[in-house]
């Protein structure tokens, strides 16, 4: 006779054979070679930490630095004495209004102004044997002039350089007003320290503030009166330009 009982308890114990059997063959498999149950998933790269925002920036065209020929001309380096410095002073005479007067032996310069007075201004002289004195007028007026010197100056001084171009370095400054047909000038420099003594070969140096202000005053035919300081004086050399 069938005993369902016994029956029930058979099944049971081969179903649960068959599940341990399966148990241990995956656990065999999976030890061998993981299984990915999603392979079409592949993990993301790290994100890279986010940037600083930067405001856009309009497009410039370049810009070139201006070339700077020369230092202002109000850049005088050294103080003055109060003597030197520019100033209207009473003058007596006879010479016309815009007249510049030379006053060699006590190193200044005159516009003459009218009315009996001037502006006076301080200058360098020659030095011993090169003063000079007469009577002459701007031929000619340059700003920030190029300096050629004379074969007469490179005769006695052979280091000197044949040809300078004008600039801060320039012996002549910023400004030259040219006198007649000689070597001579009245001129600016680049050692103002030296306005009020006897140095030069027989040019007039000023300030470089100084000569920019009478470079204004000048025209091209104004009359220079050169005093002499002592009869001992350097003749007028020919134009070397």
């Amino acid at each position: 006779m069938f005993n369902l009982d016994s029956f029930k308890t058979y099944s049971r114990a081969v179903a649960f054979g068959a599940v341990t059997i399966s148990a241990i063959a995956f656990a065999g498999a999976a030890n061998a070679a993981p299984v990915q149950i999603f392979p079409f998933f592949q993990p993301l790269p790290p994100m890279a930490a986010p940037q600083p925002f930067e405001p856009y920036q309009q497009y410039q065209p370049h810009q070139p630095t201006p070339y700077q020929a020369a230092p202002s001309e109000d850049q005088d380096a050294v103080e003055l004495p109060a003597r030197f410095r520019r100033q209207t002073v009473s003058y007596a005479t006879r010479e016309a209004p815009g007249t510049i007067i030379i006053d060699t032996p006590n190193t200044y310069l005159y516009y003459v102004l009218g009315n009996g007075q001037a502006l006076r201004y301080g200058i360098g002289v020659g030095r011993d044997g090169f003063t000079w004195s007469g009577i002459q007028s701007v031929s000619r007026k340059a700003e920030w002039p190029a300096w050629t010197p004379p074969p007469e100056m490179i005769a006695r001084q052979p280091y000197l350089p044949r040809h300078m171009a004008g600039g801060p370095g320039n012996p002549l400054g910023a400004r030259a007003m040219y006198l007649g047909g000689t070597i001579y000038r009245i001129h600016g420099t680049n050692a103002p320290e030296t306005i009020g003594k006897r140095v030069s070969s027989g040019c007039i140096r000023m300030t470089n503030q100084d000569v920019t202000d009478l470079y204004a005053r000048v025209n091209v035919g104004t009359k220079v009166v050169v005093l002499p300081m002592t009869e001992r004086r350097a003749e007028l050399g020919s134009a070397t330009r």
